[in-house]
């Protein structure tokens, strides 16, 4: 007899079959969060829209020190960066964080010098260290097991100074020694369903309408991703960045710099 294989689908109650496809994304995400960013994810897509592969890296990917530069065209800033994937998605370096960090060092010393910073998700620290050696003071913040990883990374790069470890959990209060920002930096933070509307809360809570720049850099993975710039429209106006001189090369790659502006009512 042949052997048949168990998909993640066979194990779902009975009432899953007749939810709509966004519903079923929603169980799935909170069975396995990171489905989306495995190279095998295309194996449950229902189009190619939602096929995803997790970037590659220059070497390995477990407890590697890689070195970055921005922007890429004419150096200004290099960050040495400690990857591991054991951490999981945050563990890594992402397109977006690459492209936000090279678009804020095209900007140049003059825009972040002395400014505060909070990078919301920060994983390995990269947009925040780059921001932090322009001139920033800045917190790079994200949930407690990638804590010491960014810790490690600020250290790497001599930034204790001006960069400084937080943790900070969508949906809860930010902590008390976090002065309030005057830019706030995301990138790749639209990937996990269940917390779509918990980041929507704490950028809400971080932004001051019409004084808080906000600068949210994400790739375009699935049709579900609609859903969180559903829930951010009800707070936020957004509009694309347009002096990036990269903005045709990331725009292929299906991933998008925007500039968020909480809105008055909100």
């Amino acid at each position: 007899m042949m052997a048949t294989t168990s998909l993640p689908f066979d194990n779902l109650p009975e009432p899953v079959a007749s939810l709509n496809e966004i519903a079923l994304d929603e169980i799935l995400d909170r069975s396995d969060p990171l489905r989306h960013l495995r190279t095998d994810a295309s194996d449950f897509a229902r189009d190619d829209e939602d096929a995803v592969v997790v970037p590659s890296q220059p070497r390995s990917i477990l407890g590697e020190t890689i070195r970055l530069s921005f922007p890429v065209d004419s150096p200004l800033v290099s960050i040495s960066l400690k990857v591991d994937a054991s951490h999981g998605c945050g563990g890594i370096a992402w397109p977006a964080g690459e492209v936000l960090s090279n678009y804020i060092a095209f900007r140049g010393i003059g825009y972040l010098q002395g400014k505060n910073i909070i990078e919301l998700g920060s994983g390995t620290g990269l947009v925040g260290l780059v921001a932090g050696a322009l001139g920033g003071i800045v917190w790079i913040t994200d949930q407690a097991p990638l804590l010491g990883m960014m810790q490690q990374n600020v250290t790497l790069n001599d930034l204790q100074s001006c960069v400084s470890v937080r943790e900070l959990n969508w949906g809860e209060t930010p902590p008390s020694d976090i002065p309030r920002p005057e830019l706030i930096l995301a990138a790749d933070c639209v990937y996990f369903e269940p917390a779509f509307p918990l980041l929507v809360q704490t950028l809400s809570e971080m932004a001051v309408s019409g004084s808080t720049e906000i600068l949210f850099c994400y790739k375009k993975r699935r049709k579900a991703d609609k859903r969180f710039f559903t829930m951010l429209k009800k707070k936020f106006v957004w509009k694309e960045v347009e002096d990036d001189p990269n903005r045709g090369i990331y725009n292929h790659e299906a991933i998008s710099l925007l500039t968020l502006t909480k809105r008055l009512c909100a």
